[in-house]
């Protein structure tokens, strides 16, 4: 029989993404409907560590649906990847009395998660990453905000570039994936899209497309480049103009996707993610991973989310490279 969770906790670990304030606000005012108590534990497991916890109420979350980042900050913690520090985060959850646990990140955060539910704790993950790098969801909190911030500076960067009649290289996040960069390539109508998933173009082979762009009389050309591939942007950006004579700024928009009111579809995920976590917990639900896949809210072992793998869709890269002729 499972056992009655009386008091729940939620904390957000890794990279902040927008829309994880209403992941929490979720979590905290579905969980107060169920008659649970809750409470926010700063700084990820950091704080969890060190006791940085505290009571939470329907108004301690009131008015942040629509900010950015995290109210409760998140951190990366090194000690908890050691068993020691796992078992201290264990030990401090059963000081507050915490008998579930909702954590709000990404696949580092969800090897924590599991690690807690083995020794006892109940644990639901929920994915809040701007990368979309977790296999067993289509969507993960963040992303929506991400692209359309990126994308309205690429389409700022590309009026410049189109002035000038330059070239044009911006490095977009996404740690190892690249989904922002292949959106963002596509809703931007970049030249070239270079990911780490795909072989893409050699050096020689993308500067011969930008001199034959210039020949059919192209005055400007846009490449997404994401962090995660094997080309160095500013090396890239001074390798063109080298060659071709063509003016090239390598331009990294960097943290700047990460912050920004969330928009309606991230906002709307997080709340219903965050809802359905604290039912998986009130059904004595544990080591969960919640996920969005076709258009539901269903929820995945840990251990089995994190042994998925996500691939680029060959058909959107398919016409990322027809629509750039």
């Amino acid at each position: 029989m499972a056992k009655e969770i009386k008091t729940i906790g939620v904390l957000t670990s890794g990279g902040d993404a927008p829309g994880m304030n209403a992941a929490i606000r979720a979590v905290v005012r579905s969980a107060l409907a169920q008659g649970k108590k809750v409470v926010g534990i700063n700084r990820g497991y950091n704080g969890l560590i060190s006791g940085d916890i505290h009571e939470m109420t329907s108004k301690n979350v009131s008015d942040i649906i629509q900010r950015g980042g995290t109210v409760l900050y998140t951190a990366r913690c090194l000690e908890f990847i050691k068993p020691e520090g796992q078992k201290r985060g264990a030990d401090m959850c059963k000081v507050f009395g915490i008998d579930g646990l909702v954590v709000i990140g990404g696949d580092g955060s969800f090897q924590g998660a599991e690690k807690l539910a083995n020794l006892g704790i109940n644990t639901i993950g929920i994915p809040g990453t701007i990368d979309l790098d977790i296999a067993c969801s289509d969507y993960t909190i963040g992303f929506d905000t991400a692209v359309n911030t990126a994308m309205e500076a690429i389409d700022k960067i590309r009026d410049t570039s189109t002035s000038h009649e330059r070239c044009s290289v911006v490095e977009v996040m996404g740690r190892d994936a690249g989904y922002i960069a292949l959106t963002c390539g596509i809703t931007n109508g970049a030249e070239a899209i270079l990911l780490p998933e795909k072989e893409n173009m050699s050096e020689e082979e993308l500067i011969k497309t930008i001199i034959e762009n210039r020949n059919k009389g192209k005055r400007h050309n846009l490449i997404i480049n994401a962090e995660g591939s094997t080309k160095d942007s500013v090396k890239l950006a001074k390798r063109i103009e080298e060659v071709t004579g063509i003016a090239t700024r390598a331009t990294i928009l960097g943290h700047l996707q990460r912050g920004g009111s969330p928009t309606a579809l991230d906002r709307l995920h997080a709340s219903m993610m965050g809802s359905y976590a604290v039912d998986l917990l009130c059904q004595g639900k544990s080591n969960r991973v919640v996920a969005y896949k076709e258009g539901k809210y269903v929820d995945f072992d840990i251990n089995d989310a994190l042994e998925m793998k996500k691939e680029i869709s060959d058909q959107s890269y398919r016409v990322s490279k027809i629509l750039s002729i």
